[in-house]
């Protein structure tokens, strides 16, 4: 079983935090928690006991899980997770331990199970008996009152001077909020992304009676759309057991990575999808790309890449009129060429021994081939009197000399000049 599968943000990890709960009402844990040898810069977990039992919650992108003596309620601990890009927990049988199982919490049944935390990329970390981090905001979702008095009282932060799809990214204020969150909520808001945050969160500020909003504000956004995702399927859409959990997550999407839309990169290199304009705190020279073909969307998986990649389009045109080349099997594909319409179709191919052929439309253009020129070799020709000695070029007609003198302290020949005389 598998609770999470894309880049974690709020509602995984408080889906991770139930996954959790309900294996831990069906099976009984105990003996040693055994770390992965490679998980060098995560602490051991010491703590053992015959049998112990296991709770979890969740806050924004941090989860607890707590251990506990079933014999000595005294003895307890609990380990505060953070899932980096791809962590997630699984229960599976010890013959299919996954190879990233981190840490690992072994079942006392007959078939002994294990629940992992499976980091593949190794981005996250566990403190035993660490404390919710302090620079993060209360949670969007279950501490909703206190989020948004957070938020409505730092307005005058440094924070809110950037676009508001940067500081949605905030964990001091945004608590959970992540990638595909802030583009949701964004494109439900109408609020075009590189938007001063200060300018789109300060009229919120104001008494809803004084104000009749027909759409939730945006800081009810980030506890309405992330509940929404709590609810898939019935909080069941990250269960592998569950085979329309990825439909139901794809249809759910409205913004993120959906046909239509169109992305950027933002200052901090994470990719923003939206719709219609960027706003005016664009970045400097950003090229907005839209998603074009298929249906639906692909969301990335545990483990993967979890910045979304723009399509490669080499159906039609040249790219920024540059010439490219690219090795195969011998040949070499001439790309670009600035001579070429961009939407003619082309086949173009070069080999050692053959000039460039350029097809478009059938029409065969030559380029002659460019001749290398050749390092000038030289080879001994004759000695002459007085230590010369006379080289000859094999290229051209000249001759290169050198003097050679005897040095009173060898016996050996030194160099002492050399000149080159054309013939």
């Amino acid at each position: 079983m598998v609770i999470t599968a894309k880049m974690p943000e709020g509602p995984e990890i408080h889906l991770a935090a139930k996954f959790i709960n309900k294996i831990a009402s069906k099976h009984k844990f105990g003996d040693t928690i055994v770390k992965s040898e490679v998980s060098t810069k995560n602490p051991d977990v010491l703590f053992s006991a015959k049998h112990y039992k296991i709770s979890a919650e969740a806050r924004g992108k941090e989860l607890k899980v707590h251990l506990e003596d079933v014999k000595n309620s005294e003895s307890k601990t609990h380990i505060l997770f953070r899932f980096g890009m791809s962590g997630c927990f699984k229960l599976t049988s010890v013959e299919d331990l996954p190879k990233h199982a981190h840490l690992q919490f072994y079942t006392l049944e007959d078939k002994s199970k294990v629940l992992s935390f499976v980091d593949y990329r190794r981005f996250g970390r566990w403190e035993i008996e660490g404390d919710w981090g302090k620079k993060r905001g209360p949670d969007p979702i279950f501490d909703y009152d206190n989020f948004r008095q957070n938020v409505l009282d730092h307005l005058d932060k440094a924070a809110f001077n950037k676009p508001i799809c940067e500081t949605l990214l905030n964990q001091t204020y945004f608590n959970g909020i992540g990638n595909y969150l802030r583009a949701e909520i964004l494109y439900r808001g109408c609020v075009t992304p590189f938007t001063c945050a200060r300018e789109v969160l300060a009229p919120i500020a104001i008494k809803k009676e004084e104000v009749k909003l027909e759409i939730p504000d945006l800081l009810e956004l980030c506890n309405v759309v992330p509940r929404e995702v709590l609810e898939l399927d019935n909080g069941k859409n990250y269960d592998p057991d569950t085979s329309e959990k990825e439909d139901s997550f794809r249809t759910w999407l409205q913004c993120y990575y959906v046909e239509g839309m169109q992305n950027i990169v933002d200052a901090n290199g994470r990719t923003i999808w939206f719709h219609g304009e960027a706003g005016p705190m664009k970045p400097k020279n950003a090229k907005v790309v839209g998603r074009k073909g298929g249906t639906g969307s692909k969301v990335p998986q545990s483990g993967s890449n979890p910045d979304v990649k723009e399509e490669k389009e080499d159906k039609k045109g040249l790219k920024n009129n540059k010439n490219t080349k690219a090795k195969d099997n011998g040949k070499t594909k001439l790309k670009d060429m600035d001579s070429i319409s961009p939407n003619n179709k082309r086949s173009i191919s070069e080999t050692k021994n053959s000039n460039i052929k350029i097809e478009v439309n059938n029409i065969v253009i030559k380029k002659p081939k460019v001749e290398r020129k050749k390092k000038e070799a030289w080879t001994l020709s004759e000695d002459v009197s007085n230590n010369q000695i006379v080289y000859k070029s094999t290229k051209k007609s000249r001759i290169k000399t050198e003097h050679k003198v005897k040095d009173p302290t060898s016996k050996a020949l030194q160099k002492k000049s050399s000149t080159m005389m054309i013939i």
